[in-house]
């Protein structure tokens, strides 16, 4: 019995019922989706910290999740397992033409790649719209299962490809200074609400920026967090090295540690 076969039986064990794990036995699709994004997050983790043995780890854990889900779906006559191997397989293969096509023009470079891959993957959604009989989605209507970070990058590209794109990023840069502006109205107004809405509006060009220069906003905004992580550590220890009690009444102290930890920690 190979690896892949020891984790479905172990899988099909913990769904028996009378015999299998209670817990596992009223899971559904949906009640375990929040711990599939969970372990895709730690999964994530344990790359940026280059933590091999986490990371294979937790890689683990991830299909563990992509096998309960298969075993969900096969219950109730859906899909199982192998189905999903055999369409992703088959789906990599189509949109890899210049590995898998004979006839395909070899040494494409990144640029056309990345139009190829995204050309072959809206004929996918075309054919697969026609198939079921469903007209074209609207605008957006393609990402709305998406996080809000993805999403927003996926409505400008889209927007984009209908030409409605800044030709330059100094005119995204631009556009930020002025949703600041109008971010600072928001909050003298008062209006929470205008406030919120404004703040959506700059989140969204900052955004638009990371497109522009081709910067994955999702793992920019992490590691931004591990390193605010690192200097606050940093700025704890030595307050508490001084034995200062951390407040906001020593905010300057605070912050002289902060400007501190730049050089220190990163």
């Amino acid at each position: 019995m190979n690896s892949i076969d020891k984790l479905l039986t172990l899988m099909e064990k913990l769904r028996t019922p009378k015999t299998g794990c209670p817990w596992d036995l009223k899971q559904t699709n949906a009640s375990i989706a929040a711990y599939t994004l969970e372990e895709t997050h730690e999964t994530l983790d344990a790359i940026e910290r280059d933590d091999m043995n986490n990371l294979k780890e937790e890689l683990g854990d991830l299909l563990f999740h992509i096998v309960f889900h298969s075993r969900i779906a096969q219950e109730r006559g859906e899909f199982d397992f192998d189905q999903v191997v055999e369409g992703i397989v088959a789906k990599m293969t189509y949109r890899h033409p210049h590995v898998f096509d004979q006839n395909h023009q070899a040494n494409t470079d990144e640029e056309t790649l990345k139009q190829q891959w995204q050309e072959l993957k809206a004929k996918e959604k075309e054919k697969e719209k026609a198939s079921l009989g469903v007209a074209s989605t609207h605008f957006g209507q393609s990402s709305s299962s998406q996080s809000a970070i993805k999403r927003a990058v996926n409505l400008q590209q889209e927007a984009a490809e209908y030409g409605f794109d800044w030709p330059e990023l100094s005119h995204v840069i631009d556009k930020l200074d002025e949703e600041v502006i109008e971010l600072k109205q928001a909050i003298e107004s008062g209006d929470l609400t205008h406030v919120s809405d404004e703040l959506g509006d700059v989140l969204f060009v900052c955004l638009n920026i990371a497109r522009h220069l081709k910067i994955e906003g999702e793992m920019s905004l992490r590691h931004t967090n591990q390193k605010f992580i690192r200097r606050f550590d940093y700025v704890k220890q030595q307050m508490q090295s001084a034995d200062i009690n951390m407040s906001q009444q020593v905010l300057d102290q605070m912050e002289a540690f902060w400007q501190q930890s730049k050089s220190v920690v990163g």
